[in-house]
């Protein structure tokens, strides 16, 4: 399932219009600035709020918990990195989890994209994620269509 959730990331990616694997246009670490719909946004904070959390607002719609801001440079979109993480439904069920996957950011989900960046190598993040900087309306291998998603991600090192 591993295998499969990290080739959903990618495949999420690229149709959103990320960098496609054979795009010779070099990446360019700008932010990424798109924005959840504000209806998203609010069904998110209902859970946020519902479920006692303390996460910060991001103004792109998505909300984040910083357990450890790790240390040095931290990555850009063009970044290639290396994590551990699980990705949960808000039901509390684990749909996909890795240890030592490596991945270019800007050919995942604008979620990862957004929220990694937050962190620098050793750090830990929760993110919260509304449906648009997720998997949106395309149901995916145990993961409903339009579902809030919660990553808990440690970025164990930048790679480039």
């Amino acid at each position: 399932m591993k295998k499969y959730t990290l080739a959903l990331l990618v495949a999420a990616a690229l149709f959103t219009g990320s960098c496609q694997p054979g795009d010779t246009t070099p990446c360019t670490a700008t932010t990424v600035t798109t924005k959840a719909p504000a209806s998203e946004v609010a069904l998110l904070k209902q859970y946020i709020d519902a479920s006692k959390l303390t996460a910060t607002a991001d103004d792109r719609g998505f909300y984040y918990t910083i357990q450890k801001p790790g240390t040095g440079t931290k990555p850009t979109v063009c970044s290639n990195v290396t994590v551990n993480y699980t990705g949960k439904l808000t039901d509390g069920s684990t749909f996909d989890s890795g240890n030592g996957i490596s991945f270019g950011l800007n050919q995942l989900i604008l979620g990862w994209q957004e929220g990694i960046p937050l962190i620098a190598p050793g750090g830990s993040i929760t993110l919260y994620l509304p449906p648009s900087l997720a998997y949106g309306s395309a149901a995916q291998n145990g993961i409903p269509a339009n579902s809030i998603l919660v990553f808990t991600i440690d970025l164990t090192r930048i790679n480039n």
